[in-house]
C-alpha cells in the first residue's frame, strides 16, 4: 500500500462513516484530480492546520471541505508550505463533523509512505467496486491504527565482517522487518559479553551528515566518534536505523531545510510541513537489541527520549555515555535548538 502511495495510486480504507478513496496531496495528478469530481475532505496534521492558522480542529488531524470548482494548486498549497496559496483563495470553515479512525489512518499511511502529511479523502456509494475494477489496494482503518500498537520484530538476515577505518574488528548485521518496511542494521565491534552491559549507540540514519559530511547536524561526526569510542572499549554495538530525518524522510528533511534558511528552527520547520518534532519509533532499536541477546546497556546518547523508551521496552540502560561532538559554527543553532526544545543533554 505505502509504495501505490508513492506512485499516486490510491487506496481504499474501510471504516466509519463510508468507505474512501484516498490519494496522497503530494503525488495526486492532475489527470486523477479532474477525474473524481467535485467534493471530497483533505485532511491535515493539526500541525499544518495551526500553520494555516485553521481552527477549530480535535485530535491529531483536521478537516479541510474541499469546495465545488477547487483547484489543485489550491489543495497543494495547504499541503506543502512551499507553494503559494492561489489569489483570492481562502480556507473553508471546518466541517460539522469531527474527524473519525478513518482520518488518522489516512495520514498514518503517508506518513508511512515518507510523504507530506495530507490526504485527499473521497467517500460514495461505489467505492469498493472502484477499487476492486480497478485492483488498488483495499485496507481496514482500524488495522492501519492498530499496526502502531505492534510490536516490532524485525528478523536477522545476513552478516559479514566488515573491517572499518573507525573500528576494524567490525561486524555488520542486516535485520528486515515482516511487514514490508524498511531495513535496519547493528554493527557489532569485538565480541560484546552479553552477560554484561554493552556499549550502545542507536543511530538514526542520516544521509545529508553521515555520507555527505553535512556541516548542518552533527550526525556524522557522531557516527564515527560512536565507533572509535567502541574500538577503544574493545567491543559495542551500534545500531543503524533508517529512520531518515527523525522519521520524516529525505525528501521532507530538505523540505524541513528549506524553511530552515528561512528562519526557522528545525522544531519549527517539522511543524510548519505538519510534522511532529520527532517522528521516529525507538521500539526498533529495542528489538534489534533483544534479537542480538543484549538486555543490559550503557547506552551513548545526549537524548533522555531514547533512554526512557529503551527502559519502557525492558533494555535496562544501566549509564549514559555522552557523546557531545561535531559542534560548529554551521550547526549551532540545530544543537541550541535540540538541546531548548527537545531536551538533549548537551551542556
Amino acid at each position: 500500500m505505502v509504495s501505490d502511495l508513492r506512485l499516486g495510486l490510491p487506496v481504499v480504507l474501510l471504516g466509519e462513516p463510508a468507505a474512501a478513496l484516498i490519494l496522497p496531496v503530494e503525488t495526486l495528478s492532475p489527470e486523477r484530480f479532474a477525474a473524481l469530481g467535485s467534493g471530497g475532505e483533505l485532511v491535515l496534521t493539526a500541525r499544518r492546520a495551526d500553520a494555516l492558522r485553521h481552527r477549530p480542529h480535535e485530535g491529531e488531524v483536521a478537516l479541510i471541505p474541499v469546495p465545488a470548482g477547487a483547484r489543485l494548486d489550491w489543495i497543494q498549497a495547504l499541503a506543502d508550505p512551499s507553494r503559494q496559496m492561489p489569489a483570492s483563495a481562502a480556507v473553508p470553515q471546518a466541517p460539522q463533523h469531527a474527524p473519525a479512525p478513518m482520518h488518522r489512518a489516512a495520514i498514518r499511511l503517508v506518513k508511512a509512505a515518507e510523504l507530506l502529511p495530507a490526504v485527499l479523502v473521497v467517500t460514495g456509494p461505489d467505492v469498493v467496486e472502484t477499487a476492486l475494477r480497478n485492483d488498488l489496494g483495499i485496507l481496514a482503518a482500524d488495522d492501519v491504527l492498530n499496526q502502531i500498537l505492534l510490536p516490532r520484530d524485525p528478523r536477522p538476515v545476513s552478516n559479514a565482517r566488515v573491517p572499518m577505518l573507525a573500528a576494524r574488528n567490525g561486524r555488520l548485521h542486516v535485520f528486515r522487518a515482516p511487514d514490508g518496511g524498511p531495513e535496519h542494521y547493528a554493527v557489532e565491534v569485538g565480541t560484546p559479553d552479553r552477560s554484561q552491559p554493552v556499549l550502545v549507540r542507536l543511530h538514526s540514519a542520516c544521509f545529508t551528515g553521515d555520507v555527505l559530511g553535512s556541516l548542518k547536524c552533527d550526525c556524522g561526526p557522531q557516527l564515527q566518534a560512536a565507533l572509535r569510542a567502541m574500538e577503544a572499549n574493545g567491543t559495542g554495538v551500534l545500531l543503524y536505523l533508517n529512520q531518515e530525518g527523525r522519521g520524516i524522510g529525505l525528501a521532507n528533511k530538505m523540505r524541513a531545510y528549506s524553511l530552515q534558511d528561512q528562519g526557522l528552527d528545525t522544531v519549527e520547520a517539522n511543524h510548519r510541513l505538519g510534522f511532529e518534532d520527532d517522528e521516529r519509533d525507538f521500539r526498533t532499536g529495542a528489538a534489534l537489541l533483544r534479537q542480538m541477546g543484549i538486555a543490559r546497556v550503557r547506552l551513548m546518547t545526549n537524548n533522555p527520549a531514547k533512554i526512557a523508551r529503551l527502559d519502557s521496552e525492558g533494555i535496562e540502560v544501566v549509564d549514559r555515555v555522552a557523546l557531545k561532538v561535531g559542534r560548529g559554527p554551521e550547526n549551532t543553532r540545530y544543537l541550541d535548538t535540540k538541546a531548548r526544545k527537545s531536551g538533549h543533554l548537551l551542556a
